[in-house]
């Protein structure tokens, strides 16, 4: 049974939800195959909704169930997809999601894909014609669970602008990355390469706050801290310049390398209908063990020396509150927004 409590944000008083972790996962599956999705889908999914929820990654949790709804109901989004395997080379695995949500052809394809990083030290995951809403980190983390570094990423719609102009060229295009450590949390990095997670901007707007400036432009390209301004004109990319190459190169590994959408052939695709981005999606893995030759313990306590270094000094490892949210997460479960779990609970048909 979940408790409506009050927390007092920035501005204002908001009522809360309580929810156990079970709750939002039950909830999250409720919701998606009331709308249609297959049980295997909707479970994948709910997986890295409670896991976005409980490490208190709000504009990844049970908010996203918002836009997996109406991608069900208004888009292309096919909810029984069954995903296609291939192998591409010794090194290389295809997964054809068949236009449905990428995470249940991770699920298929992973095992695959740490199975040969094993064996020939590096290999690579070829997601095609999915649709992807989530963060990266639960992919990569999945990977670094077995012992091997992960690199991901992926493109998404246009709704950003390259530096130096005001019109949307690239996506979000988020990079993750987790290095394993024996005994604790991996070494994780998940940044859209976009000033902020467009979901940051909505739930802003929900929210009736604004947003700071440098995240985005109205439609005349001028800078604006109005949230929906910001999303009718376009987002800015992190670091100028900086942020902007590794969008394109996202663009370019992650479409087409795969013979996949760029994010603005995916906002073509979608006509309008505002529903997940549909393109694909590369991860790489690497074996520690093959790459150091014999120097693994080596390079462990190499690491784990500069990650001493920085921690010594008072800095912060990435993703070290996602840890710290994770372990309080888990002893008291989490709080949503009262409007947002209304709102959740609103989607369930039948």
């Amino acid at each position: 049974m979940y408790i409506v409590s009050k927390i007092a944000d920035e501005e204002c008083n908001v009522d809360t939800v309580s929810l156990s972790l079970d709750e939002v996962y039950q909830l999250s599956v409720r919701v998606l195959t009331s709308n249609g999705m297959a049980d295997d889908h909707a479970r994948a999914i709910a997986r890295v909704i409670t896991a976005g929820q409980r490490d208190e990654c709000h504009s990844h949790g049970i908010y996203r169930l918002l836009v997996c709804v109406r991608s069900l109901r208004d888009g292309k989004l096919v909810g029984d997809a069954k995903p296609q395997i291939s192998e591409l080379s010794p090194a290389i695995v295809r997964v054809d999601a068949g236009f449905g949500y990428s995470q249940l052809a991770f699920e298929v394809g992973s095992k695959i894909l740490v199975e040969k990083a094993r064996k020939i030290g590096i290999a690579a995951l070829v997601i095609n014609n999915c649709f992807h809403f989530s963060a990266l980190w639960p992919e990569v983390e999945a990977i670094a669970e077995q012992g091997l570094a992960a690199l991901a990423m992926t493109p998404s719609h246009s709704w950003v602008a390259p530096a130096g102009g005001t019109k949307p060229v690239f996506g979000t295009n988020p990079i993750a990355f987790a290095w394993p450590r024996p005994g604790k949390f991996p070494f994780v990095f998940d940044f859209a390469t976009s000033a902020i997670a467009r979901g940051d901007i909505e739930l802003h707007r929900r929210a009736g706050k604004d947003i700071p400036l440098g995240w985005a432009v109205d439609e005349a390209g001028q800078p604006t801290t109005n949230p929906a301004a910001a999303l009718k004109g376009a987002m800015l990319t992190f670091g100028g310049h900086k942020g902007s190459a590794l969008s394109a190169m996202v663009e370019l590994l992650a479409g087409p390398l795969l013979g996949d959408l760029t994010s603005l052939e995916s906002q073509k695709f979608d006509e309008g209908v505002g529903a997940t981005p549909c393109h694909g999606e590369l991860v790489l893995a690497f074996n520690p063990e093959t790459f150091a030759a014999g120097k693994q313990a080596d390079g462990e306590r190499f690491a784990e020396a500069m990650f001493d270094a920085i921690v010594g000094q008072g800095a912060r490892l990435p993703s070290q509150r996602r840890f710290e949210a994770r372990v309080r997460s888990e002893t008291k479960g989490v709080q949503v927004s009262a409007q947002l779990y209304s709102d959740v609970q609103a989607l369930i048909r039948g």
